[in-house]
């Protein structure tokens, strides 16, 4: 585990109690991923069903093209604790963060893609840790990505850090815990790949307090890709250098 001062911090997840979570909103950001999301909905409510906490489940479908928002529906039909999200056209993985963030109404809040890049079963460590913190934003294993991905996500993350005075290992890792409490005090503008960014940057600047740890990243088996888009990394940029003016002058 590390701090969000940089300095690795080793701590034994089992000597604190679970109970600390006793409430939580899980969502997952969807565009096209009707091969996708029955799978990782399942695997989510398999884990939580094992919890002994208040959950909810919410996909939001951005403005699929797919059968992703029937899917969507058909899922939250079957199960109260089932919600589902719809933009009527694509607005953006930022888009899409915030209105899992809005919908969110348990006192914490986590989100993962719903691509099933990740295993929900490792979020059971991330609960005692949200003790200690505000938010655990994780870092990838082993990044299952191309060199040239892994590359310029390397260069952003290092950007972003300077810009904004903190030392994250993964910006833009989809695996992320909170104190949903966050977002009523932070006001969020990104609609695009920026929103990761936003939100620890702003937190930062408020005092929220970071701690870091590292989860597995595992291949896609189905769908495909759109966060390297050159215009999904191009408008990143132009929100970059726009939020860093917002923040430097207090907004």
């Amino acid at each position: 585990m590390v701090a969000n001062d940089g300095h690795e911090s080793e701590i034994n997840d089992s000597s604190f109690k679970q109970e600390v979570v006793k409430s939580l909103s899980i969502f997952f950001p969807c565009y096209n991923e009707q091969e996708n999301v029955t799978r990782t909905v399942e695997q989510a409510l398999e884990l939580l069903n094992k919890l002994s906490i208040d959950f909810e489940i919410i996909i939001v479908n951005d403005g699929s093209a797919d059968k992703t928002g029937q899917i969507a529906d058909e899922l939250s039909k079957r199960d109260k604790r089932i919600k589902a999200v719809h933009h009527p056209t694509n607005l953006g993985y930022g888009a899409a963060l915030q209105s899992g963030f809005k919908a969110a109404s348990k006192e914490y809040v986590f989100y993962t893609d719903g691509d099933g890049q990740f295993d929900i079963n490792e979020l059971p460590p991330l609960l005692p840790m949200i003790a200690q913190c505000d938010i655990v934003s994780c870092y990838r294993i082993k990044r299952q990505d191309s060199f040239i991905r892994k590359l310029n996500a390397w260069c952003w993350t290092k950007l972003v850090c300077f810009l904004f005075h903190m030392k994250i290992r993964d910006i833009d890792c989809a695996f992320k815990l909170y104190k949903r409490e966050i977002f009523d005090n932070i006001k969020l503008t990104s609609t695009g790949a920026l929103i990761d960014t936003e939100v620890l940057a702003r937190a930062t600047k408020k005092g929220y307090k970071i701690i870091q740890k590292g989860v597995h990243h595992y291949p896609r088996v189905a769908g495909t890709q759109t966060g390297a888009n050159p215009s999904v990394i191009l408008r990143a940029f132009k929100e970059l250098f726009k939020l860093h003016k917002q923040i430097r002058s207090g907004n």
